[in-house]
């Protein structure tokens, strides 16, 4: 009888199964056969649950959109222990780069912080071939969770695709008794890859449910929504520069002649992603997503619930933003494999709490400077803001106190800024409103220089190496309750939010028109409004150098990426966004600043810090496929550089 292991994709290492307790976690145990695997509706709902098993874990240190960005950094390799290890990852990835001996955070063959995406692909492939098998499944229930599982086949597709660009395509399992030939699969051009994603989710989303039956018990279920968000991606991706008419990759053929990046570039292809983003707002809509507004039973200004609020979109755990998420995402548990994502970001905020927080992920100056002024355009581009003078020392003066302290000496970079500025970062100068503080009076005040009581470099982790802090992935009512101890409010990490789809939506269409309308505005007009900011064309016909800019489809482009990279900062899109734009050598070759955290008094600390990071070229933004692989397939074209 043939063992649930024999059945093998060809381009990966046969990987044992393996268990946890959560419902998307549970993997099954003795099952020898597939019969037995398939057996009743217990059995292949254990069989269910091993295709989502290998959801790759964004919020974490397996994410590349936190580990490969331009928009993080993080202290440098200490002792190495098993968390070191995962640090040493980064390290190397950010100072040396990749390599194809044991390429680092390889999804291709689950080595070095990837998981086995592969293996992932080859479960489904064997749930969609044995789920008829189930005597007691419901014809309902059967297309249904096919339809679930069809969708994350086509996420993993589309996961290998953003990493790897052409790719094979595993359309069955090819079993391991095939002749050697067969085993010898080649990668696909990428509009055949993103061909086969986008039939996978058109057969899928019919027989989807609109939204779960239990929030709790099936949170993280695939729902409609959920594939029709992930087509949109998939095809604004495709439609994006560096898939669609990239000339750079142009020698990739492979050896049956084949090209297998298009360079030449197909205008419709935006089209189709407008088409399919409106379509996903329609169903989200349909099924109550709305854009989400924190309300709080505190006494607070308009001014700290906006502030608040920013945070809260990501860590409040139930709200009516959610497309998908996480729903074994634990935020605040140091012992789990997401690592406290909370107890990773947040400072060190009392004097006495010297075993709780670890700072890893640390926002860089190029993020502090990339948000909006007060009147919601680029700080460079505002007529009223002192671009040339921001980094000139002053103090804060009483009028900005609901985001910074009165008469506090800082710069002027940190002062009349956008709410999603102070909601995203904690300055030097700042309040950090919450962790045991919910009186608007009483918030902890960021003093972050060297000695402080409240932030300032202790030991050799607990600081921040650049002098800022994420302050948007922590919930306010977490909670320091004594000396060493912490409660957290846990959240599962968003993969896709409303204003993701949104912003995809105003981007596919800005590109699919000759020049913008209204429709291309208004949903991110929305999000600005939400945002506490005016409407793109009145904000920039009353506050911008290019007042004509949002009229246009060039500068309507520009304004569309940085929005993104604002709304959704520390999320890990951005690492993604900037290889689709074809921007990632240009910024990834920008260095990493940050200030003097050793200084004492404000002239000492506001001198900028440069960490170095190795140069990034075009071979840097395909990962490399494993020499050990190229060796085993010689079907198979390696990518440029490698």
């Amino acid at each position: 009888m043939r063992s649930l292991i024999k059945i093998v994709l060809t381009i990966m290492v046969s990987i044992s199964l393996y268990g946890c307790q959560k419902y998307l976690d549970v993997v099954p145990d003795n099952i020898a056969t597939m019969d037995d695997a398939y057996k009743d509706r217990v059995s292949a709902q254990r069989a269910l649950a091993t295709c989502y098993n290998q959801i790759p874990r964004n919020g974490t240190r397996y994410d590349p959109g936190f580990a490969a960005g331009d928009d993080l950094w993080i202290h440098q390799f200490i002792d190495g222990g098993a968390q070191e290890r995962w640090r040493q990852y980064y390290r190397e990835l950010a100072i040396n780069g990749n390599n194809v001996t044991r390429p680092l955070y390889s999804y291709w063959h689950n080595i070095e912080g990837g998981s086995a995406l592969w293996k992932a692909i080859r479960d489904c492939n064997t749930f969609i071939a044995n789920v008829h098998n189930a005597r007691d499944l419901d014809s309902y229930e059967r297309e249904k969770w096919i339809a679930e599982v069809k969708t994350l086949k086509a996420y993993y597709h589309f996961y290998l695709m953003q990493l790897y660009g052409p790719i094979p395509i595993a359309r069955e399992n090819i079993p391991a008794t095939a002749p050697s030939e067969e085993l010898m699969v080649y990668r696909e051009p990428i509009d055949e890859v993103v061909a086969y994603i986008v039939q996978l989710l058109d057969e899928a989303i019919p027989n989807l449910d609109l939204e779960v039956d239990n929030t709790v018990s099936d949170a993280g279920r695939i729902t409609k929504p959920v594939a029709a968000a992930i087509k949109t991606k998939v095809l604004v991706t495709a439609a994006s520069p560096f898939f669609n008419g990239n000339q750079d990759y142009a020698s990739m053929i492979d050896k049956r002649g084949i090209v297998l990046f298009n360079p030449v570039e197909d205008p419709n292809k935006w089209t189709l992603a407008a088409e399919a983003a409106q379509e996903a707002i329609d169903i989200a809509h349909e099924a109550g997503i709305r854009l989400y507004h924190h309300q709080t039973t505190f006494n607070v200004s308009n001014e700290t619930l906006g502030v608040i609020q920013v945070g809260q979109i990501v860590a409040d755990k139930f709200n009516e933003e959610r497309i998908w998420s996480l729903s074994d995402f634990n935020s605040s548990s140091p012992n789990l494999q997401d690592l406290g994502l909370e107890l990773r970001t947040i400072p060190r905020l009392h004097s006495d709490h010297q075993n709780i927080v670890y700072q890893w992920f640390i926002p860089t100056l190029k993020m502090a400077e990339l948000f909006y002024s007060k009147n919601g355009v680029p700080i460079e581009e505002d007529v009223d803001y002192a671009y040339e003078d921001r980094m000139t020392l002053t103090f804060v003066p009483q009028d900005q106190e609901a985001y910074m302290q009165p008469g506090y000496r800082t710069i002027g970079l940190h002062l009349d800024r956008e709410p999603r500025f102070y909601g995203s970062l904690g300055v030097d100068g700042g309040w950090w409103f919450g962790l045991g503080r919910t009186d608007e009076n009483a918030q902890w005040p960021l003093n972050l220089r060297a000695k402080s009581m409240t932030g300032g470099m202790i030991g050799n982790q607990r600081y921040s190496t650049t002098g800022y802090y994420i302050k948007k992935l922590s919930n306010y009512r977490s909670a320091y309750t004594g000396k060493d101890a912490y409660v957290g409010m846990r959240f599962d990490f968003p993969l896709f939010r409303l204003a993701d789809l949104y912003l995809l939506h105003a981007e596919a269409l800005n590109e699919s028109l000759s020049s913008p309308d209204a429709n291309v505005y208004h949903y991110i007009d929305l999000i600005r409004q939400r945002a506490g900011l005016s409407g793109v064309v009145d904000s920039w016909a009353q506050h911008s150098r290019f007042p004509q800019k949002p009229t246009t489809k060039e500068g309507m482009r520009e304004i569309i990426h940085q929005e993104r990279n604002i709304e959704l900062a520390f999320e890990g899109q951005r690492f993604w966004d900037l290889r689709r734009w074809k921007k990632s050598i240009q910024y990834m070759n920008q260095p990493v600043r940050g200030w003097n955290i050793a200084g004492e008094t404000p002239p000492e600390f506001y001198q900028v810090i440069t960490h170095n990071r190795s140069q990034y070229t075009l071979r840097d933004i395909l990962w490399p496929i494993m020499q050990d692989e190229m060796l085993r397939n010689t079907n198979l074209l390696q990518n440029p550089g490698w």
